[in-house]
């Protein structure tokens, strides 16, 4: 008994210890910390990209039309396709009449040219090129309308769930639409999943056919924490963009939808950042698949279970309140063999300073415990038997 009370003291010390967190590189807490701004535009939403937490929104789940917002997903499309080895950015892509005669923003590609795909990536990220998109989806899926198939498709797989692509440009139709929060997820799994391209979307001009034209995103000049990522218009849609940006290893996410001019999603996306930037902090707790702890399993090969996390945890928080979390771990009570790496075993629960949760993230195994042999299995049968006539007799 002496044994398993010294564990558990053991356990609440290191749950509580100040070596749970990630220690905190910001100074004290503001005296005052303001209420989340609001934006002028129809619908918006400002997270972290590392928690994924929330910290200013309205109508994020709004359907609307994404104008040339369509053109992160349709660079989505064309990374997958390169990282699948179907694509190759030295490929050169026939240009058609179709995609030569695009309406709205352009690169200015010629028919019948042959132009690289290293080319029409740039163009579609930093001219916004309606031809270039339009190119590259002919020469993926044989079609437009194949192509948005594939947008669809991936849309669906990172957990947009409302959101319907109908062409690779954002060209107005009535069912061609995303939302805030939609967009926030897909720019989460741009920069997650696709770095060295994300990349192009700090480039401020690119010169093609002798034209030079400058990425319509001027956070890139206004805000130099700023380094993506797109702008669209059309006139049912307004004036859209999504912005990101790093101060200190946080990274924000910034959705501006339907605001009334260009100057001003520039000025609601930039309010909307310098707010978080400012009054918020996040700290890594745990890194994904390492240990937090050991567990007792039943029955298995093993007597102990290591625990932890699927993905890396984060937190964010308003700045200087972090050191005043506190972390509950909760095990579920019998964890009996056989158990499998993944496997949800607990619960991680975060408290504020005001011990109310804030936070409960699953905890997982991180390795697999098969059935122990006809001993191990009938000695912890035995024991589990008097662990509960114990409790019973206790309770």
């Amino acid at each position: 008994m002496a044994s398993v009370f010294s564990r558990l003291i053991l356990a609440i010390c290191i749950v509580f210890s100040p070596l749970a967190f990630a220690d905190n590189p910001f100074p004290v807490t503001p005296v005052v910390h303001p209420k989340a701004p609001t934006a002028a535009a129809n619908a918006y939403l400002l997270i972290d990209y590392h928690s994924g937490q929330v910290l200013a929104e309205n109508n994020s789940e709004l359907k609307v039309e994404p104008a040339s917002l369509t053109k992160m997903m349709t660079m989505y499309v064309i990374d997958n396709e390169i990282r699948s080895g179907k694509l190759r950015l030295d490929e050169e892509i026939q240009i058609s009449k179709t995609a030569w005669q695009a309406p709205g923003s352009r690169m200015f590609v010629k028919v019948d040219t042959k132009v690289p795909v290293s080319e029409l990536i740039k163009g579609i990220i930093i001219q916004s090129g309606n031809d270039a998109s339009i190119a590259m989806a002919e020469h993926i899926a044989g079609s437009e309308q194949a192509f948005a198939d594939l947008m669809n498709g991936y849309a669906q797989m990172i957990g947009m769930k409302d959101s319907h692509f109908m062409n690779a440009t954002g060209l107005p139709d009535p069912n061609h639409y995303t939302t805030a929060k939609d967009l926030a997820i897909l720019a989460k799994a741009m920069i997650k999943n696709f770095p060295e391209t994300y990349k192009l979307y700090s480039e401020k001009e690119f010169i093609y056919n002798n034209i030079k034209q400058v990425n319509r995103n001027q956070l890139l000049w206004r805000n130099s924490a700023v380094d993506g990522i797109k702008t669209g218009h059309t006139d049912a849609a307004g004036y859209c963009l999504v912005a990101s940006g790093t101060v200190d290893h946080m990274r924000l996410i910034a959705v501006i939808l339907g605001a009334k001019s260009a100057g001003q999603r520039t000025e609601e996306a930039n309010k909307l950042l310098t707010w978080g930037f400012k009054f918020y902090e996040t700290n890594l707790v745990q890194r994904a698949n390492t240990k937090l702890q050991e567990a007792k399993i039943w029955k298995g090969k093993k007597q102990k279970l290591e625990v932890g996390f699927i993905d890396d945890l984060f937190i964010t928080s308003t700045r200087g309140s972090y050191k005043k979390y506190a972390a509950n771990i909760k095990m579920q009570e019998e964890l009996v063999a056989p158990i499998q790496r993944g496997q949800v075993v607990g619960t991680y629960v975060v408290q504020d300073q005001h011990n109310q949760p804030i936070l409960e993230i699953p905890i997982v195994a991180l390795q697999d415990v098969g059935k122990g042999n006809i001993y191990q299995r009938g000695r912890d049968y035995i024991k589990l038997g008097i662990k509960k006539m114990l409790g019973k007799i206790t309770s």
